[in-house]
């Protein structure tokens, strides 16, 4: 384990598996697609394992690697995914032995330097690396999202750790460790109900530190004028996060052949 990790979820692991969107499936067809073989993908900061679980339908193998022992005790089980606590730096895995690594709303809190390294030792030549984050949500309905709105860049905003800023800015300061490729355009999207809409805020690193500081759930205040705006609590509503993608390719070089891990 990585002394250095900013563990800021694993006392929010179950929010995690109950309460975040899933990614669009047609990311992972598309990224399968620019994949010369499908032997082996690693999902770096796996947390519950959401994108590993869906990136098994397109690959002999998946390891879903996370730094938080906590996550990973609370990681989808797949019988193509195998799982490890390990430091997205240092992951253990063979030189050369994958065809695709993904990082998802995660590369912001890694060493960039290190992990680029890691990214270019471990892919076969002419592997694909992927990094998306997704942020600011927003609902159709312009009287409830203009609360929600409100609660997410006024009111928990000071409470975000310093690297989710890369977030916010869509990952623009982050250099890729690879030759960038082009990538099209995704979206999250979600039906929820309003207890999955508040358990989703929960799930939140700011909201953690604001309950730490303050000794009380800022959701909890949230949550009756949101209430009153939403109406009937079992009415789904739909919820949309653009999603930010960016894609690079190793050189297909001379490189050995690889070893499975």
């Amino acid at each position: 384990m990585n002394s250095a990790f900013p563990d800021h979820f694993s006392l929010l692991a179950q929010h995690y598996v109950d309460f975040r969107p899933r990614y669009p499936l047609e990311l992972f067809s598309w990224l399968a697609s620019l994949c010369q073989d499908h032997q082996l993908a690693w999902d770096c900061g796996t947390g519950n394992g959401q994108a590993a679980t869906d990136l098994a339908a397109h690959f002999e193998r998946v390891v879903a690697s996370d730094a938080s022992a906590a996550q990973i005790a609370q990681a989808l089980p797949h019988p193509r995914v195998d799982y490890r606590v390990a430091p997205a730096e240092h992951s253990g895995l063979p030189s050369h032995c994958a065809d695709l690594v993904i990082v998802a709303q995660a590369m912001h809190w890694f060493d960039q330097s290190a992990f680029g390294a890691e990214v270019e030792r471990v892919l076969k030549p002419g592997g694909v690396f992927a990094a998306w984050c997704y942020s600011g949500q927003h609902l159709a309905d312009a009287s409830v999202d203009g609360l929600v709105q409100a609660f997410y860049l006024e009111r928990i905003a000071p409470y975000w750790p310093e690297q989710r800023r890369h977030v916010a800015n869509g990952y623009c300061e982050l250099v890729l460790p690879l030759p960038a490729i082009a990538a099209p355009e995704f979206t999250l999207s979600a039906d929820w109900n309003l207890a999955q809409l508040l358990g989703y805020f929960r799930s939140w690193s700011a909201t953690a530190a604001f309950i730490r500081q303050h000794g009380y759930d800022p959701v909890a205040e949230l949550e009756p004028e949101l209430s009153a705006r939403w109406g009937d609590p079992g009415q789904s509503r739909r919820i949309e996060w653009p999603l930010t993608l960016r894609v690079a390719r190793l050189p297909d070089t001379d490189k050995p052949n690889m070893t499975e891990p």
